[in-house]
């Protein structure tokens, strides 16, 4: 008995670009074709593994003005002029067709100039396979085991496969063996020895962690993009190659017997990926069937070439590797009959037309046309390559001119997050290819810049993994066994031809009856092993009904024990849906608090927030006070800053006025004192009268053993109150007879109001030089009031003035030039020094004539020596 089949689960459908967060950027290779001659110059050097460098050829020098540049270009790898296929192909197509086998897309193209071994590199030649026969080798040493019988998978129109049960894609292969020229290539066929050592690869390339319980299908196609139109080159179009007509234009005319490739269309699928519709796609079983497909379709292009004046070198190639997967049934006999699980993924192997300037292949008609052409599609490539880098980098938005040529608006898929991009740039180092290399080499800088999204995984089917070993195990098919139907067909002796032409043939009906006699003998032999076998299985049968019926039992006990068990966890369950519901209610209760209080808080809030509105109202209107009165006080304080001034000055004046008339009563009062003379000699200046006494200090005294002289002080009429004696540390000592006294004062140099706060009265001792440059120092009394605040005020009420001056007419006699008079008298001429105390005291008090507010009464006084 067949156990119940499970409904396999649907796809998961991952939406395009889920991943574009994770992108890659475009694999740029650099491949380095050696030297035709090897006296040949040489303008590319290999740096290292990822550097090259271009340095300008002496011709090209001798053309422009003899610079000498070298420029260097880095790549993800560069490959010198002694790499191997094999090298080329583990470290660029090797990971492409392991995603390929896994189920992402992938894109290999190369280019460069003509003849810088874009073929060699992409098809190979003989000895030396390139990387389309090597991929194609990985692909079925890696599925070979695991490949679905042909036409299980049928292609449609619509870029995606159909499955065909085992029965229906038998008769289709009866049907296609019937025909009498098969379009697919048979594998028994004997490889065709013109590109047989191409396909001769020795080294053994696998990939790893191939999905086991899956079939696999490849196809192929290959197409050519030529004029910016898009050709079939598997196409079966019916031409005479012998005498194909052209006309004057040279293009072919409409004749019966030849007709021209009829260019295809680029359409998008429901996925929005674009594929050329009406495109031939054959299915292939081995790396020999697939390379012949694409040598065929190489001989076709030489020959519509021929046909159509153009050459190899004057299209853009595609061949495309489609891999079909779909996964086994439940039982792991079967391909799973749904169409949402196939997974197909592609590799397309571009050879791109070579980039060449058409003033050095003197290109003229059709070949101007084909060349302009094919400069086109590779500028427009560049172009959406720049646009692509510049949003990248930029963050703009500008829109990819895909649509501009065939070429990008088919792979533009790819470019938008369809699968992995890789680029091999190839270049030939000789001296007369410089200029174009060096557009290739900026082409390639800006290539790599481009970031590609990261393809998506694919979505896994979800059933048992390892269903075709395990129905292997119970005698299930086993790789491409051949089914009952197909042997017993075959078991058959062929039936003789039936037709009678002769009416006299006696040889026909009895061939046939003996054929089916034949028939009949094998088909009750057959019934017969039939019987035996059935009645075999029905033993079989049995004995597994009995075993399957202690199964049942078996399990019926531990399903009772399980049930015992979820009866106790259903009781736990109510226990804790209880308990939920309890806890539910305290989280209701809860909440309904936490709102509460989030109530009280939000209010709270708002009044904070309202009160610091009101401080903040608060303070900005203090800070406008308080700049108000501070541009009040400003204000006021520049008033009465001036006032002062203005009242300092009329001071100042008037005080001046008060210093000159008491300077020329003095001066009166001196010429009174002293004795007048006939002639009046000018008075020394500053500098000689120091001389003098400097000199005076060093010479003898004018009168021998005389006295010391005795400091008389004068005492001051208030001596009866305690006084503030202020003398300001900047005061000269002077050496005059006549010093002011006041007892009980307090001597201080700063005015301070803990000394007013213990006096009655006040003195300041001021000092300043005289208009005739003479010291004069001032005592200015005055009384110490108290304040109201508490404070101390004084109040001047008169003022003392002490002058010490040099008589005018009076010369000192120098004691060593002179002697003494004899009668005991000191000379004529004399100093101030020498005159001890010879000053004049001025005391000034108010109601004086000299000025207003003040009176003066002098006392001439006079020391003798």
């Amino acid at each position: 008995m067949k156990p119940a089949r499970t409904k396999t689960p649907r796809k998961l459908l991952v939406k395009k670009g889920s991943q574009t967060s994770l992108k890659d950027p475009v694999g740029v290779y650099c491949r380095v074709r050696p030297l035709s001659l090897p006296d040949q110059e040489c303008c590319i050097e290999v740096i290292n593994n990822t550097t090259v460098q271009l340095h300008t050829p002496e011709g090209y020098r001798l053309n422009r003005n003899g610079d000498y540049k070298e420029t260097q270009y880095s790549f993800k790898q560069v490959f010198g002029t002694h790499t191997t296929q094999k090298e080329l192909f583990d470290v660029v197509a090797n990971p492409l067709v392991d995603d390929l086998i896994h189920g992402k897309n992938g894109l290999l193209f190369t280019y460069g100039v003509t003849g810088s071994g874009k073929t060699h590199t992409m098809t190979g030649s003989p000895g030396e396979g390139g990387l389309l026969p090597r991929c194609l080798d990985m692909i079925f040493n890696s599925i070979g085991t695991f490949q679905a019988k042909r036409y299980v998978f049928k292609s449609n129109d619509r870029n995606s496969m159909d499955i065909q049960c085992e029965v229906d894609a038998l008769l289709e292969r009866q049907k296609r063996e019937a025909m009498p020229n098969p379009k697919t290539p048979s594998g028994k066929r004997q490889v065709d020895p013109e590109f047989a050592d191409m396909i001769n690869v020795q080294e053994f390339c696998k990939a790893e962690e191939v999905d086991e319980d899956s079939v696999y299908g490849v196809f192929v196609s290959y197409i050519e993009i030529y004029n910016n139109y898009i050709y079939d080159l598997l196409e079966e179009v019916p031409f005479d190659p012998i005498k194909p007509k052209w006309n004057s234009c040279s293009t072919p005319m409409r004749s019966t017997e030849f007709v021209p490739p009829q260019s295809k269309l680029l359409r998008e699928d429901k996925n929005h990926n674009m594929y050329v519709a009406g495109c031939t796609e054959v299915e292939v079983k081995s790396t020999e069937e697939a390379f012949e497909v694409f040598w065929r379709g190489q001989k076709k292009r030489r020959i519509a070439n021929t046909h159509l004046n153009r050459e190899s070198s004057r299209s853009h190639s595609v061949f495309n590797i489609k891999l079909v997967q779909a996964p086994l049934d439940a039982d792991g006999d079967n391909v799973l009959q749904e169409k949402e699980q196939i997974t197909i993924s592609q590799l397309s192997l571009v050879d791109l037309a070579g980039s060449e300037r058409t003033n050095r292949t003197k290109a003229e008609g059709n070949r101007l046309r084909e060349a302009g052409n094919i400069n086109q599609s590779l500028m427009t490539l560049r172009t959406c390559m720049e646009v692509l880098r510049e949003n990248q980098m930029y963050g703009t938005n500008k829109m990819v001119p895909y649509r501009d040529s065939k070429l990008t608006h088919l792979f533009k898929n790819y470019f938008d997050g369809e699968g992995k991009v890789r680029m091999i740039v190839c270049v030939n180092p000789k001296a007369e290819d410089y200029e174009e290399s060096l557009q290739v080499m900026r082409f390639a800088e800006v290539t790599q810049e481009v970031e590609v999204a990261r393809p998506v995984d694919r979505a896994i089917c979800g059933l048992t993994p390892g269903r075709r070993y395990r129905n292997q195990a119970r005698g299930g098919p086993v790789g491409d066994e051949p089914l009952v139907t197909e042997v017993v067909l075959q078991s058959f002796p062929p039936l003789p031809s039936c037709e009678l032409l002769d009416i006299n043939d006696e040889q026909t009906l009895p061939r046939l009856i003996e054929a089916l006699e034949k028939r009949h003998h094998l088909r009750q032999m057959m019934i017969e092993e039939f019987h035996k076998q059935s009645i075999t299985f029905k033993a079989l049968l049995q004995e597994f009904d009995n075993t399957v019926l202690n199964k049942e039992n078996y399990i019926q006990g531990k399903l009772n024990e399980k049930e015992k068990v979820i009866s106790g966890q259903k009781l736990e369950i109510e226990r804790l849906e209880k308990k939920n519901k309890t806890l539910e209610y305290k989280i209701e209760i809860l909440e309904k608090t936490t709102t509460i209080y989030e109530e009280d808080k939000r209010t709270l809030q708002q009044e904070l927030e309202a009160q610091n509105q009101k401080l903040q109202r608060q303070f900005s209107d203090k800070r406008r006070l308080e700049a108000r009165l501070q541009g009040m006080v400003t204000e006021t304080t520049m008033k009465w800053e001036k006032e002062c001034e203005r009242r300092v000055a009329a001071k100042q004046l008037e005080m001046q006025n008060k210093l000159w008339v008491k300077d020329e009563k003095l001066k009166q009062l001196k010429a009174i004192v002293t004795e007048p003379k006939a002639e009046k000699p000018e008075r020394p200046s500053r500098e000689r009268d120091r001389e003098k006494v400097t000199q005076r200090a060093v010479s003898p005294s004018p009168v021998p053993n005389a006295p010391p002289i005795r400091l008389r002080h004068r005492r001051s009429r208030s001596a009866g109150d305690r006084w503030v004696d202020h003398k300001p540390a900047s005061n000269v000592q002077t050496e005059t007879v006549m010093q002011p006294h006041v007892p009980h004062a307090i001597t201080v140099s700063v005015a301070n109001e803990k000394a007013l706060a213990k006096c009655e009265k006040y003195m300041l001792t001021h000092q300043e030089l005289a208009s005739d440059g003479e010291i004069e120092t001032k005592l200015i009394k005055g009384d110490v009031y108290k304040t109201r605040g508490g404070g101390q005020s004084v109040q001047f009420t008169d003022i003392e003035t002490l002058k010490q001056e040099s008589p005018t007419g009076r010369k000192r006699r120098s004691s060593s030039a002179a002697p003494a008079q004899p009668d005991g008298t000191e000379s004529e001429w004399t100093d101030v020094e020498t005159r001890v105390g010879c000053s004049v005291a001025v005391e000034m008090r108010a109601g004086s004539q000299l000025g207003p507010g003040y009176q003066h009464h002098a006392q001439p006084k006079r020391k003798k020596p």
